[in-house]
């Protein structure tokens, strides 16, 4: 899922936790470590950061995110600059060698004017040569068909058990699809539950978004070992650059 689902104080304590074993780290990592100067949209706790400067980067690295309690997490990494806030109310100009918006942070993009004033912003804060790297769910494979209660997600924390299940809105109509996330435990005296609304573009229409945007795509790839794209990947793992 996404940092939405975590900006309460005592969620985003847990999204580390919930994303043990993240596989996108893999295709990301060694992205960031080639670039001198990076840009990280909606990062979270910024644990990719966080790791890029513990495996000897030693360039600008930069995270940026509209949630205060997640930035809370990312803070604990002092030598990254962290950014309160969304690529509206920024204004990079050719910054950065690489931007990356990872954890499906694109989706949450979900009105038209949403999406082109962020890319816009993007294009504006890329270097010359710079790249823009990101992903999204592939809406053929229709992921959230299986984000349903039965297939809850249990962690332990401090010793206590907190479960995350998940309850898609219905009747899912286009491309947009609101869900909840309810958060529990035993140890608790109730749940917290966190909503949030994702864009399932497909990759014509996210090729139409960005190349109005001035961006244009280089790769594309529909897994995270870099997989030719095809309708039943479940991603659509985007490269793109200043056109």
């Amino acid at each position: 899922m996404v940092d939405r689902l975590f900006r309460e104080a005592s969620l985003a304590e847990l999204y580390d936790a919930f994303c043990v074993g993240r596989r996108d780290f893999g295709f990301y990592l060694p992205l960031v470590m080639s670039a001198a100067s990076i840009l990280d949209v909606g990062c979270g706790t910024g644990e990719l950061l966080r790791l890029a400067r513990r495996s000897g980067h030693t360039g600008r690295l930069c995270g940026l995110d509209p949630a205060d309690a997640m930035l809370d997490q990312a803070r604990r990494e002092r030598e990254v600059e962290w950014v309160l806030g969304d690529l509206t109310s920024v204004g990079w100009e050719r910054e950065f060698d690489l931007i990356v918006m990872t954890g499906h942070a694109f989706q949450v993009l979900v009105e038209d004017d949403e999406i082109r004033d962020a890319l816009g912003a993007i294009r504006s804060a890329l270097a010359d040569s710079g790249r823009f790297v990101f992903e999204t769910r592939n809406p053929r494979v229709r992921e959230w068909e299986s984000w349903v209660p039965e297939n809850a997600v249990t962690i332990e924390r401090g010793g206590k058990a907190v479960t995350m299940a998940h309850q898609v809105e219905e009747p899912v109509i286009g491309d947009v699809v609101s869900f909840t996330a309810t958060f529990s435990s035993p140890s608790w005296d109730w749940p917290q539950v966190s909503r949030s609304t994702l864009r399932f573009l497909s990759e014509d229409e996210l090729g139409r978004f960005l190349a109005d945007a001035g961006l244009v795509i280089e790769e594309q790839f529909g897994d995270w070992e870099r997989q030719p794209l095809t309708n039943v990947s479940p991603e659509i793992i985007t490269v793109a650059c200043r056109g």
